[in-house]
């Protein structure tokens, strides 16, 4: 309005400034303009103002006073004092700001306490809803307070005192929008996914709308809403193609997308997001994506800044940059986040559960890796800074190889540009609003949406009907290629399935329609879901499923279904249901499915606490409570499967040395209780590493028990320093001091970790390197009798990807059988590794109970009760337990153990049953009766469905996916249908099908196919687009057969069907291509292939055009005259930039024979020419096809025919008579003469002259094959190497000469002419040597007789001495004797092949079949239309008169002349010669073989003989790589190598028997020979003694097999007069009294299967063996051994022989583990079977290998005294009175003088009990020995002898032992204490 008419108030214009005058007021003058203002005021109103501008009355020290009248030195804070605060972040002028105090944000130590402060002076801050985007710092002064006193108020500090004064944060501006208006953005985003280069094949999708936001009346919320939103949809060229509407999907979600949400936004931050209820999660997570935009940290005090910013990928590292444009005024602010560093990361896995992380893989390489970058645009308004226009960038790459050699991109981007600011608020919708978190994408169902396709699902019951129903039909014949689309679908529908539909389903359709069951019962495992289990669950509760339904159905449910705590509950209630337990399978397959469950929950979430595997724990205290071994072991493995680390304490109670209880256990469940540790080392591996380390410290554990806790300590990685103490403390001085076993293991396994490529392992390997140094290289020259680790690797850092597999070989007694075998493998891939197999095979007593004998209960005790009395003096003799025949297996797969199951005796002996004879027979008749009834039967498997899912959310809000599909179906239909001629009758025994005309008629379809789908982009309910990669396979083999068989008459006969109706046997196809497809319009998906044609022809054109311009420019800066110009530069080019094209091969076999023809089609067009890299091969299009057709030339083939005729009708089988007269064999070699002469003529004719050194070098070269051509072929394979190097060191020094002699061309075209004549002589030489053999065929005959010794003669001498100067020092004698003993045997094979020759038989009849009728014969027939004979024939020829046999395989075809023929000559019972020929006639390649038995000096001996003229080249060059394989792992396995020049053409085999159990091999090749002594068999060789003692079992091939085995594999002990040598081999002296038995050996289990003792009497030895319920003496009268058998003959027993061998006695008892008991005048040998070792004690000990056990007293007490060991095992007597003339018992013998002990003084008696004569007798024969004392007060009790022994040892000294006693009549002084002996001895 105008301004009243006011005499004391002016305003005027006073040229660009407006004047207000009001002196009357007291204001003088005002004056503004656009650069400054002006203020004066009256003189009387000095002191009277205040303000900024102050009192004005010249006090400068008042000068900064605030409203409040407070002086304040800051000048900042004095301004802000006068800005008028507002108190709403909504108001209408734009001001958000505040006066405040401001809080320091560091605590600070006031007066010698915490204290935070607060600014005295008040400085503006933003109000709660807005953020700063400008700031100030300025200097303020703080107050301080405790750190618990009360926030003071904004009035109440500023009259605090100021205590420091620090910098604070003032602000000037805040962005926002204002309340009163509604912004209107226009909002772009899309997604692409392909390969980053253009011209190549994308799907994507894009959103389009305008985005509208205004504030609501509550504090800091906003609301936002998509007006007109659009979708697009993309499949095709990038960037060529267009996006196209996808116009009903865009109808369908409008109202949905347009539905408002509401935000909370303060400082920049959206904390919370509320929209209506019941909005769908992906349409809520577009909006989020928005919103995603509009959140900011800014620092108002720094420009470049980190931080971590919570978005949708979670709370992601993130760097700020931030710079302002005053000119422009815009505030740009730029902001990228590194989504591979996130915490929180929002990430959803499918079917990844067993997938574990490998961290130093990653450092290698990545396979998947993000980035998003922000930028935005902001402009300074009164109300803060606004956004003009923001846009976002994301790329995810990923790659299964290494992403550096390409990846397939994600790509998202958004854009929002402020189009308008409207006054119009948004209205938000009717419904309540919900709160719905953060900005974090919400994962909802995804795992319910298929990626490969989008099902809209009406009714889900009937569609799953509908599906069945089309599976069963479609697939009734054989499986359809789309079969497992169908099943995928099928699983997908049953996802979305409620469980009463399942339910229902089954109820109706299912439960008696075997067709549909088996489909409907593989696909629910497969469906993940809750309701799927509680389907089964209830199934069986019910019985409506059979145990093994039931058992693979949960197999693969409970591992792959969704772990939470319904599904973990609900598993329990599995394991503690009735009909679960009841099975015991069943109980196994749920209770370790449910611990995989809580595993799987407990990776998922790290915090989960121990409830979820007590109730596991408490199965296991039941089971132990209750000694259920299975059930204990089913909850181990149940504990290992969850992997908690809660486990740990239930853990240790079953290993020893934690718990005591576990003392009972068996040691199969301690190693099963190990090995749980392993996976729960993946969370504590500190903890899992104590335990472990301390049970394989402990020497005391059971060697097996430590070997298992090596295992799990080296999958533990642990560090260098521990790795070392183990090799340090455990292997040094193991061979002396420790277990072998466990010895050879660990050092195995350092040894095998040294050379690991693994990056999982490179600190292990590090480390086993260091250890390795400490260890005793002895221990690997331990055999495989001992326990080793074997491990293997393989890992290829460019694409990230490897291999490993290790096996573990655990044994515990020396046998030659492990007791447990363990086997894994891994895989390394796209950063994670995958143990993907693992299986364990745990054998113990199973070789026992195969060998031994099977006794009757009676015959046990007899023989126990014997043994036990004569045991009775051992009075602390303890038993070992016996092994039972168990046997375990166990099955993981992807680190999880699926099943078990163990065999104990009872299980063992059912299968013992099964194998009986009466048994065997009628099963099979039954099974025989069952097929001659017929057989129709189609079977159809689904595979289980392979699932791999990896759900990423994007800056966008749409999902991205990572996923591969796989799913399979295999088929067979079979019809079979037997016929008998005479009929079988009712009960009929299997041998009267012998006698039987069986006719069988067969139709076998199988058939298979496969699909897979690797898909990398979008998957919604409403659209995907992805780039995709399918793979199909599919077989299908049809076969129809008709057998027939007459076995009495020799013949078989078996058609098969022609080649008619048979297409494609198998294809397989790969394509990959960029497909769209939504909800609303399935029939408009659309498939754009990578590389479509038209693009690969731009891309060509494009390429050669870059090429022309190339080679244009290279061109044309040469001169027309340069020399170095090529005329095809622009191949070359061509050559080095790779063009695009197809890789086309195919491989076609056409057989005329049988009528049809083979085609094999490879088609590959990939992206290869862009990057060859793995990923650029695979992207494109693969095709393989397999077909076989009839052939479209020939005549028309019927059917096929194979017919095999044994015995005399082997003639009438044959179509074509073999022939070949010596007319036609003379007319034939001369045709080739006089091609060779014309071809030889011509080339003579056309070459220039050489040198007369190259035609001497010719002639000579032309004799020598003229020469050698005479000799018979036997005798010339021995010899034609040596001819042929002497003819080529003749032609290489002629040459050599030439050359010296001659220019340089002469020389040149001397040398081509020798290479020239060379060649003819090689051509003609075959055929010289023909024709002369034939000519002089039998002065050919004798020459080559006389010659053969000669020449075999002169070889081996050679071969002699080029081997004895090769070799070395330590090698020469073996090899010279070696060369010696085979020269023997040419020598003395030359006298048996004198009388008869190899060639001389040959010449006689080339081919057999016209003298003899052949043998057999079989006859391959195409039978034809016209009825012409076509097909291959294979005849064989006994000449039994020549000993001869001949092999004869043609072509029938007429003119067809190619055979192969074999021949083998038995030329004497020493020496076969054996002739292979093929090609023209037999005519074209031979090769020859010689097999010679004999003597090697005084060794059996064989030497096979291999020589050769000409073969293929391809069988020279397998046979290289044969020789080079050989050559490099020779040395592995201990052989020698030494380079020596042998024969050409030729190689030798010699192998000679260094014993019964070893072999000496020897291998002769052109370059060397390799020879390894003492090769150890596992089966005896039936030579000398061994044959003989084979004679007693010739009736049972089994036992005589059996029988080689054990004698290979006994353990022997051998005493010889006063020395043992243990079956460990060491030698212990044996002091042992006279008249007593001594225990040499027994059984030591509680079976007591046998016993030896020996007695010594007047130096005389006898040995009582107690075996079987037999006792057998054995004494010496003089030199002779007499036996006493229970005073009578043995009885007739299979399993026990005695027989007498020169002059010593032998016993066989194998099947009661006594190989044999060898004695005679000057030794005992006592050998016993491999299964025993362990078993046996006694003076010849354990027989483990072990020595650190050996010597072990009856009490299994472990003594260093050889003495006392000795008389431990001495059967003492009680009385002096007895009749055999023992009257020693063993006793602590006590020391006669006083021992100073510890300061007081004692008594000593020996810990070690040695032979003292009783009471009553007196020793006539000592000996001193240094016993170990105990010492005791002198007043303290005398010990009992069986106290003592277990006492420490005090002191050494000598003592008395006593040998020989006599009876006293009178009372001696005896040294022996008297005390009672025990008379009576407590046996287990």
């Amino acid at each position: 309005m105008e301004i009243p008419d006011r005499s004391n108030i002016m305003m005027k214009r006073k040229g660009e400034a407006i004047v207000i005058n009001a002196p009357k007021e007291g204001l003088q003058e005002i004056s503004f303009d656009a650069n400054r203002l002006t203020i004066q005021v009256s003189d009387w109103m000095r002191s009277q103002t205040c303000g900024m501008c102050g009192r004005g009355d010249g006090e400068t020290i008042w000068e900064f006073s605030t409203p409040s009248q407070r002086v304040t030195n800051n000048a900042v804070s004095f301004a802000h004092s006068w800005v008028l605060s507002k108190d709403s972040c909504r108001n209408e002028d734009g001001c958000h700001m505040r006066r405040a105090s401001v809080k320091l944000q560091s605590r600070q130590k006031i007066r010698g306490e915490d204290s935070k402060c607060y600014s005295v002076d008040l400085v503006m801050q933003c109000l709660s809803g807005c953020v700063p985007v400008k700031t100030k710092n300025v200097t303020l002064g703080f107050h301080c307070l405790p750190v618990e006193s009360n926030v003071p108020t904004d009035a109440s500090i500023t009259e605090k005192s100021i205590d420091l004064w620090e910098k604070a944060e003032s602000h000037e501006e805040s962005p926002g929008f204002a309340s009163v208006k509604t912004y209107v953005y226009k909002y772009e985003a899309f997604l692409m996914s392909g390969l980053p280069e253009e011209g190549l094949a994308k799907a994507g999708v894009k959103i389009q709308s305008k985005i509208l936001i205004s504030a609501t009346t509550e504090a800091n919320v906003y609301i936002m809403k998509l007006a007109d939103p659009e979708l697009f949809e993309y499949s095709g060229i990038w960037p060529k193609d267009q996006f196209k509407p996808a116009a009903k999907l865009s109808s369908v979600l409008a109202a949905k997308l347009s539905a408002p949400i509401k935000f909370e936004y303060l400082n920049g931050d959206v904390s919370k997001v509320y929209a209506p209820s019941g909005m769908p999660a992906a349409v809520l997570n577009i909006y989020k994506g928005v919103l995603n935009i509009l959140q900011m940290n800014v620092k108002q005090t720094q420009n470049v800044y980190e931080l971590h910013e919570l978005g949708s990928h979670g709370m992601c590292k993130t760097s700020y940059t931030i710079t302002e444009d005053q000119k422009a005024d815009r505030i740009r602010l730029t902001k990228t986040k590194d989504l591979n560093h996130c915490q929180q990361k929002i990430i959803k896995d499918i079917g990844l559960d067993f997938m574990e992380k490998c961290s130093e893989c990653q450092t290698r390489g990545k396979s998947l890796r993000g980035s998003a970058s922000y930028n935005y645009v902001m402009k300074q308004e009164h109300h803060g800074a606004l956004i003009l226009e923001a846009t976002s960038a994301e790329v995810i790459q990923y790659s299964p190889f290494n992403i550096l050699n390409g990846a397939v991109q994600m790509q998202a981007k958004q854009k929002l540009k402020l189009m308008d600011i409207e006054k119009t608020l948004v209205e938000p919708a009717s419904a309540d609003y919900v709160h719905y978190g953060s900005l974090q994408y919400d994962f909802d169902k995804e795992y319910l949406q298929s990626p490969i396709n989008i099902l809209r699902v009406h009714n889900a019951e009937a569609q799953i009907i509908d599906s069945l129903k089309q599976l069963v039909a479609a697939n009734a014949a054989r499986v359809q290629e789309d079969a497992p689309l169908k099943f995928i679908e099928l699983v997908q529908l049953l996802r979305v399935a409620r469980l009463e539909s399942i339910k229902s389903i089954w109820a109706h359709f299912i439960r008696d329609r075997p067709e549909y069951r088996y489909w409907f019962l593989s696909a629910v495992p497969s469906v993940r879901t809750y309701a799927a289990l509680k389907f089964l669950k209830e199934k069986i509760e019910i019985d409506e499923m059979t145990h093994t339904e039931a058992a693979l159905a949960l197999m693969t449910a409970m591992q792959s279904v969704k772990a939470d705590q319904e599904t973990i509950m609900l598993a329990e209630e599995m394991a503690r249901n009735a009909r679960v337990r009841a099975n015991p399978m069943l109980q196994k397959v749920v209770i370790l499915g449910w611990g995989s469950m809580v595993g799987r929950y407990c990776d998922e979430h790290p915090t989960c606490s121990d409830k979820f595997v007590k109730p596991i724990q408490d199965l296991l205290v039941e089971a132990l409570g209750k000694a259920n071994e299975d059930l204990i072991t089913a909850a181990v493995k149940s504990l290992h499967n969850a992997g908690h680390p809660a486990s740990i304490k239930a853990i240790q109670k079953l290993l020893p040395g934690f718990s005591s209880q576990a003392a009972n256990l068996p040691l199969r469940v301690h190693v099963d209780a190990v090995l749980a540790l392993r996976r729960i080392a993946r969370k504590e591996p500190r903890k899992v590493q104590e335990i472990a380390i301390q049970l394989l410290m402990d020497k005391n554990q059971h060697p097996e028990l430590r070997i298992t806790a090596a295992i799990v300590l080296f999958e533990t990685k642990m560090p260098m320093g521990m790795v070392t103490a183990v090799a340090n403390s455990l292997l040094k001085g193991s061979i002396a001091e420790g277990n072998l076993q466990v010895a050879s293991f660990v050092y195995s396994y350092i040894k095998a970790m040294t050379r690991t490529t693994a990056p999982d392992y490179a600190s292990i390997a590090a480390a086993c390197n260091v250890a390795l140094r400490f260890l005793n290289p002895k221990l690997a020259r331990l055999d495989c009798h001992y326990s080793k680790a074997f491990h293997v690797d393989t890992f290829y850092n460019p694409y990230i990807m490897g291999a490993a597999a290790s096996v573990y070989h655990i044994n515990d007694a020396a046998t030659v059988f492990p007791k447990f075998i363990m086997a894994k493998t891994r895989a390394y891939m796209a950063g994670v590794y995958v143990d993907a197999f693992e299986i364990g095979v745990r054998t113990e007593g199973l070789q026992e109970a195969f060998l031994k004998r099977q006794r009757v209960s009676s015959e046990n005790e007899d023989r126990v009760n014997k043994i036990k009395q004569a045991m009775r003096a051992l009075s602390d003799w303890k038993a070992n337990p016996s092994r039972k025949p168990l046997a375990s297996i166990f099955v993981k797969l992807f680190g999880q153990e699926i099943s078990f199951i163990n065999i104990d005796k009872d299980k063992f002996d059912e299968i013992l049953q099964l194998a009986n004879r009466n048994v065997f027979h009628s099963r099979s008749r039954d099974a025989l009766r069952a097929l001659m009834s017929g057989v129709t039967k189609h079977f159809v498997t689904p595979m289980r469905q392979i699932e791999l899912r990896r759900i990423l959310p994007t800056t966008v809000g749409v999902p991205v996916e990572l996923s591969l599909l796989s799913a399979a179906v295999a088929g067979a239909a079979v019809d079979l249908h037997i016929n008998t001629s005479p009929p079988l009758p009712a009960s009929f025994h299997p041998a009267a099908l012998l006698e039987t005309d069986i006719d069988i008629r067969a139709t076998f379809a199988p058939s298979f196919s496969m699909q897979s789908y690797v898909t990398v982009g979008i998957n919604t309910p409403f659209i995907q687009a992805a780039l995709t990669t399918k793979a199909k396979v599919q077989t299908a083999i049809p076969a129809q057969i008709k057998a027939k068989i007459d076995i009495a008459k020799g013949k078989f006969k078996v058609e098969f069907l022609s080649a008619q109706g048979i297409d494609k046997l198998a294809s397989a196809h790969v394509e990959t291509f960029a497909v769209v497809r939504n909800s609303e319009d399935s029939a408009a998906v659309k498939k754009t292939p990578v590389i479509p044609p038209e693009a690969l022809r731009q891309l060509s054109i494009g390429t050669s055009a870059r090429l022309s311009r190339i080679a244009s420019t290279m061109t044309g800066g040469m001169s027309a005259s340069s020399e170095v110009l090529h005329a095809d530069l622009p191949k070359k080019l061509a050559n080095k930039v790779k063009l695009p094209k197809a890789y086309k091969k195919k491989m076609q076999v056409y057989s005329k024979t049988f009528g049809f023809k083979a085609v094999s089609e490879i088609v590959s067009h990939n992206a290869a020419f862009i990057r060859n890299d793995p990923l650029y091969r695979i992207m494109g299009n693969h095709t393989f096809s397999l077909k076989v057709t009839p052939a479209t030339r020939g005549p028309v083939i019927d059917r096929i025919e194979v017919e095999l005729q044994f015995g005399d009708k082997a003639a009438e089988n044959m179509m074509k008579e073999i022939s070949l007269s010596e007319e036609e064999e003379v007319l034939e070699d001369k045709k080739v003469l006089l091609k060779l002469r014309k071809i030889l003529n011509n080339t003579s004719s056309s070459s220039s002259s050489g040198s007369s050194s190259s035609s001497r070098s010719r002639s000579s070269s032309s004799s020598s094959s003229s020469s050698r051509s005479s000799r018979s072929s036997s005798s010339v394979s021995s010899s034609r190497s040596s001819s042929s190097s002497s003819s080529s060191r003749s032609s290489k020094s002629s040459q050599s000469s030439s050359s010296r002699s001659s220019k340089s061309s002469q020389s040149s075209s001397s040398s081509s002419s020798l290479r020239r004549s060379s060649r003819k002589a090689s051509i003609l030489a075959p055929a010289v040597r023909k024709s002369k053999s034939h000519s002089k065929s039998s002065s050919s005959n004798q020459s080559s007789q006389g010659s053969n010794s000669t020449v075999s003669s002169s070889s081996s001498n050679a071969s002699h001495r080029s081997s004895s100067s090769s070799s070395s020092s330590r090698s020469s004698a073996w090899s010279k004797s070696n060369h010696q003993s085979a020269h023997a045997i040419s020598k003395q094979r030359s006298s048996h092949s004198s009388a008869r020759s190899f060639d001389s038989i040959y010449n006689k009849a080339k081919y057999l079949a016209s003298t003899v009728s052949p043998a057999l014969s079989i006859a391959v027939r195409a039978v034809r239309v016209d009825l012409k004979k076509q097909g291959y024939q294979l005849a064989a020829y006994l000449d039994k008169d020549a000993s001869r046999l001949q092999v004869i395989f043609a072509r029938v075809a007429e003119k067809d002349k190619f055979k192969l023929c074999a021949d083998a000559v038995k030329l004497s019972s020493h020496k076969l010669v054996t002739k292979m020929a093929w090609g023209t006639n037999c005519k074209q390649y031979a090769v020859m073989g010689i097999a010679e038995t004999g003597m090697m000096g005084e060794e059996p001996a064989v030497r096979l003989k291999l020589s050769w003229d000409i073969v293929p080249k391809q069988m020279r060059r397998y046979a290289k790589k044969v020789y080079q394989y050989v050559y490099y792992m020779a040395p592995e396995y201990g052989a020698r190598i030494v380079k020596v020049r042998n024969p050409r053409n030729q190689a030798k085999l010699t192998i000679s028997a260094a014993s019964e159990t070893s072999l000496n091999v020897v291998l002769q090749t052109r370059k060397a020979t390799i020879y390894k002594p003492a090769v150890r068999l596992p089966v005896a060789l039936p030579i000398g003694e061994t044959a003989v003692e084979l004679e007693a079992y010739q009736k049972n091939w089994a036992d005589q097999f059996s029988y080689l085995f054990a004698k290979a594999n006994t353990a022997e002990c051998i005493v010889k007069q006063d020395t043992v040598t243990t079956f460990n081999n060491k030698t212990i002296p044996n002091n042992m009294p006279e008249s007593c038995h001594q225990v040499l050996a027994q059984d030591c289990t509680d079976e007591l299967k046998f016993i030896v003792q020996q007695m010594k009497k007047r130096d005389q030895y006898s040995i009582l063996v107690m075996v079987a319920n037999i006792e057998i003496g054995l004494s010496l009268k003089g030199n002779t051994v007499v036996p006493t058998i229970n005073g009578m003959e043995i009885p007739d027993r299979s399993n026990i022989m005695m027989k007498r061998k020169g002059e010593a006695i032998v016993i066989n008892a194998p099947k009661e583990g006594l190989q044999e008991i060898s004695f005679d005048a000057n030794r005992l040998t006592i050998q016993v079977s491999d299964w025993m070792r362990s078993q046996t004690c006694g003076m010849c000990g354990r027989g483990d290998g072990e020595t650190i056990w050996e010597f072990s007293t009856p009490s299994q007490r472990v003594t260093n005294n050889a003495v006392s060991f000795a008389h431990s095992w001495v059967l003492s007597k009680d009385s002096c009175r007895n009749e055999d003339g023992c009257h020693m018992r063993r006793a602590s013998v006590k020391l006669q003088s006083r021992q100073k002990i510890r300061g007081e003084d004692s008594k000593c008696y020996s810990v070690d009990l040695v032979m003292q004569c009783l009471s009553g007798c007196v020793p006539v024969k000592t000996k001193n020995v240094t016993l170990g004392f105990h010492c005791l007060p002198v007043e303290s009790n005398v010990p009992t002898d069986a106290s003592i022994t277990e006492k420490s040892i005090d002191l050494w000294e000598k003592a008395e032992s006593h040998e020989e006693s006599l009876v006293n009549d009178l009372e001696a002084n005896v040294i022996v204490r008297s005390e009672p002996s025990s008379t009576s001895a407590a046996v287990r």
